[in-house]
Parts: C-alpha cells; structure tokens; sequence
C-alpha cells in the first residue's frame, strides 16, 4: 500500500503553525486538534514540524517561560518527509529507525498531507487482516 492510498482515506488536511507563534499556542492547537504534532510553515514552505515531545523538551529545560517563547526555538528543522509514492513498509522502517511519529507527505516540494506512525500501523493491519481473510476463503474452498 503507499502513501496515498492512506491520504485517500484519511485526507488531507494539515494544521499548521507560524515559526513566530508561541509554544502556548501550539500546546492549545496541538490539544483543541486532537493531534500529536502540527507543520510549521513560513509562508508556503515548510519551516519546521513540532511535536508533543518538542513542548515536554522545552517545558523540562526552560520551565515556564517556554511557553512565551516562539516554536522556531523548539521545533525540528531537519524535517523527514514521505512522498506519496512510497510505501508503508518503507516509512514504517524509516519512523522507526529515527524514533519519529509524523512525517509530512510533500509532492513537487508542497506540502499536500501528513501521516502518523498510528496511520501506518492501521493500514498494515487492515492490509494483513484482508490478506488472511483471502487465504481463508480460498482454503475453505478447495
């Protein structure tokens, strides 16, 4: 299965932040969204990415005060990116080999979707449960 496939099912909305918005302000999208890492973008290109784990870092080695502090001081800049094309086996081995949950889908350098860790895991299941169901019913009719 790739990527896309994914996006068909899931869409492809991305809430995004601003560099300049506050770490606070993340904390609350990050919460009112019901999700674990939003793209910040400076004008049409992808600056950035932060996640939950960016705020507790910031949290734990600026205390407070991160929170009046822009997101360009916390989040990642060397962002990894997953192309529409690729499959879930080869992002599921690249999240898992860097140690990240979210990777932004860009096609021609825009930024057209994101996929979590939990999407991929999802889809295999799906993926591997009709692969099953198939070798049932050809085994139930032979």
């Amino acid at each position: 299965m790739l990527v896309s496939q994914i996006l068909r099912t899931k869409g492809d909305t991305v809430f995004t932040i601003r560099p300049a918005d506050t770490v606070s302000a993340v904390a609350e999208l990050l919460h009112s969204r019901g999700v674990g890492a939003l793209v910040v973008l400076d004008a049409e290109r992808v600056a950035g990415i932060v996640s939950e784990r960016d705020i507790v870092r910031a949290l734990a080695a600026h205390g407070e005060s991160a929170l009046k502090r822009p997101v360009s001081d916390f989040m990642t800049v060397n962002v990894l990116f997953a192309d529409p094309g690729e499959t879930i086996d080869s992002l599921l081995s690249r999240m898992t080999d860097r140690r990240i949950r979210h990777l932004p889908v860009c096609k021609n350098e825009r930024l057209i979707g994101i996929v979590s860790i939990g999407d991929l895991v999802k889809s295999k299941i799906s993926e591997v449960e009709a692969e099953a169901d198939g070798l049932k019913a050809y085994i139930a009719a032979s």
